[in-house]
């Protein structure tokens, strides 16, 4: 779950100014948190609060989403998001987004089995992203950590999303000087999938987050997965997650050390 913290502070400053290279520094001043750590962290204060279990756990996403939102309402939101938090009855929107895939990762860390995973995934997706290419691109997330933190080999993780989530027949060589032409890059289909091979291409957490911002796109979002995905396979170096963690302030700080507290050294 810190691994999306990390990828998505890295990412920020080259959301709307394109990097395209694996060459910068990882943390600037212009680096700082998004609505992808907020809404990590608001799926991970959700499950600590339903004991990581099923019961009541859309009711308490959709609590957590709102009341984060409101917090931080600062933050750019989709345009979709920000009608549902706006409403009084909160109802799912169908959205194929990815703001479905960037907030998972809490899911992989808190279920034992991959049945949990994809489960707690389901619920806290289909509250606002209920269509099914946002469950998809939630699901194949969540997986890819559950499976990588549990050490299964990376080539048998991306084969498993190659034959049920997306197609993963491309090298980042093959996509980095055309993948942000003719797309629309904020849905799980044009961004899942990239952010997944910028894992399946890396050694460590940094090589991800440097490989997702080098193809362009929705660079924050790309980070995010790609440094959730990374942290459970690699581990987070200690220098990296001390440095992402001065850019929380202390309401969320606590939420991320709350949820690690709850994990405990079972899962």
């Amino acid at each position: 779950m810190l691994g999306a913290v990390v990828g998505d502070i890295v990412g920020s400053r080259f959301e709307h100014v394109n990097a395209r290279t694996r060459d910068f520094e990882l943390f600037t001043d212009a680096c700082h948190f998004t609505d992808d750590t907020v809404h990590t962290l608001a799926v991970c204060r959700a499950l600590v609060r339903c004991g990581f279990t099923r019961e009541n756990l859309a009711r308490e996403t959709v609590r957590q989403l709102s009341e984060l939102s409101e917090a931080y309402s600062r933050l750019s939101y989709g345009a979709r998001f920000n009608l549902w938090r706006l409403q009084e009855e909160k109802l799912p929107y169908a959205s194929c987004g990815n703001g479905a895939a960037m907030r998972v990762s809490g899911c992989a860390l808190a279920a034992r089995t991959l049945e949990e995973a994809l489960a707690l995934s389901d619920i806290v997706t289909g509250v606002t992203h209920s269509h099914p290419d946002g469950l998809r691109g939630a699901r194949a997330v969540t997986e890819t950590i559950f499976l990588a933190r549990r050490g299964v080999d990376l080539s048998e993780v991306r084969r498993r999303i190659h034959e049920n989530y997306y197609p993963m027949d491309f090298t980042l060589e093959d996509i980095r000087g055309d993948y942000c032409r003719g797309l629309r890059l904020n849905t799980c289909a044009n961004s899942v999938p990239q952010a997944l091979q910028c894992f399946f291409e890396a050694h460590s957490l940094e090589d991800a987050v440097r490989n997702a911002v080098s193809i362009g796109g929705d660079s924050d979002t790309l980070a995010a997965i790609a440094g959730s995905a990374a942290a459970a396979a690699f581990g987070i170096p200690a220098e990296i997650a001390q440095q992402a963690a001065n850019y929380l302030d202390a309401r969320l700080g606590s939420i991320l050390e709350q949820f690690e507290a709850a994990l405990g050294g079972e899962r």
